[in-house]
């Protein structure tokens, strides 16, 4: 199987959990510093318990996508052949970063970064065991600066531990905590925390570059982590300006990455680069309203059927029952464009896609107007 999911949400522990339920010996690799020798090694070991004494083999990759496509080659024979389970775990989309091959012989399991809730639970069994004392306000202080992370929790409350045990205290306080945050904490309560959040995407929306700085400056210094503001900025890229400027999306996703590999204090002035930019760009939300008109449309249509035209006909026999048999090839046509429908029965050209004015977005409107004419559907 592949685990995918962020950091902290348990992907280590579920593997050797299975492992150990099963009764299974677990050989643990990271593919960040393990090369073919590692895996070819691994794997003998893994045989020759098979084949001496009957005990089966996990064999865990962890950051199984780093591996390049030589190393995942050589675990697909013994996957099929099951002298060894594999459990890889990864932070990117396998989809993109795993051998497709590799992926049919393994099931896909996706984790989410975990709820506060969850975390509270975490931190409180981690106080229980550690013996020491922590009240509702800081267990919420320190699920708070999580981010759904409960390696970064746990890491968070043993830091804590270590300023309390320095005034040769066993109860943690909020002071700890934010000591062991770098001073940075959720001061204010959760509903204060997600109305700022929502400030923050709403001065962007607005196009209020000063408000939008403020709110994202108010959201660093009560602690909450650059990954959240990032990926609230990737989401209003597409959400709030979409087609009236494409490469606002580049722009966070950039963002994002960048985050990564700089982290705080200098990470700031990348979220500030990014805000600014989103702020100050046109705004379309055409992406948001035909989303929801193309899922609306397919969830009260009934039975999708593809027209004759446009169906697959790279099989044998296709073209004796029609398919594709009259598809016009945009490219062998001026402009590389042809007028033909591609909507199923039932649905007319703009009835969906309802394109916005502004920037880049407003340059093209007319010729989509021009076209949903020539093809007898104009909007």
């Amino acid at each position: 199987m592949i685990l995918w999911g962020p950091a902290g949400t348990g992907k280590t522990t579920m593997a050797r959990i299975l492992a150990t339920s099963a009764g299974y010996t677990t050989e643990t690799l990271s593919a960040v510093s393990s090369g073919v020798k590692d895996v070819r090694e691994a794997i003998e070991r893994a045989r020759q318990r098979l084949g001496e004494r009957g005990e089966r083999t996990v064999l865990f990759i962890d950051e199984v996508h780093r591996f390049n496509k030589s190393q995942q080659d050589l675990l697909l024979p013994v996957t099929e052949s099951g002298e060894i389970v594999l459990i890889g775990a990864t932070t990117e989309n396998p989809f993109f970063e795993v051998n497709a091959a590799l992926m049919s012989r393994t099931s896909l399991w996706r984790l989410h970064p975990l709820s506060d809730e969850n975390l509270a639970t975490l931190i409180e069994r981690g106080a229980q065991l550690r013996e020491v004392t922590i009240g509702d306000s800081v267990v919420k202080a320190v699920a708070g600066s999580a981010d759904g992370d409960a390696r970064s929790a746990l890491t968070t409350l043993d830091t804590a531990i270590i300023f309390a045990k320095a005034d040769k205290r066993f109860d943690i306080s909020l002071e700890d905590v934010a000591n062991a945050r770098d001073g940075r904490l959720f001061h204010q309560s959760q509903d204060s925390h997600y109305d700022q959040v929502s400030a923050f995407i709403k001065s962007i929306r607005g196009s209020d570059p000063d408000a939008a700085l403020f709110w994202m400056a108010a959201l660093l210094e009560s602690g909450e982590t650059p990954r959240f503001i990032a990926r609230r900025l990737v989401i209003a890229a597409s959400e709030d300006i979409g087609l009236a400027d494409p490469s606002a999306l580049l722009l966070a996703e950039a963002c994002a990455r960048a985050i990564e590999f700089i982290g705080l204090p200098e990470c700031r002035l990348t979220l500030a680069h990014a805000t600014l930019a989103l702020a100050l760009a046109p705004k379309s939300n055409s992406v948001t309203t035909g989303l929801a008109a193309a899922v609306s449309a397919v969830q009260e249509g009934g039975a999708i059927v593809v027209p004759e035209h446009l169906r697959d006909s790279h099989y044998a026999g296709a073209k004796t029952i029609g398919a594709g048999t009259q598809y016009l090839y945009p490219h062998d046509f001026p402009h590389h464009w042809v007028s033909q429908r591609y909507l199923p029965d039932g649905l007319t050209q703009g009835a969906i896609f309802q394109p916005g004015f502004e920037g880049r977005e407003g340059l093209t409107v007319e010729q989509w107007r021009q076209r949903c004419e020539q093809n007898g559907d104009a909007s």
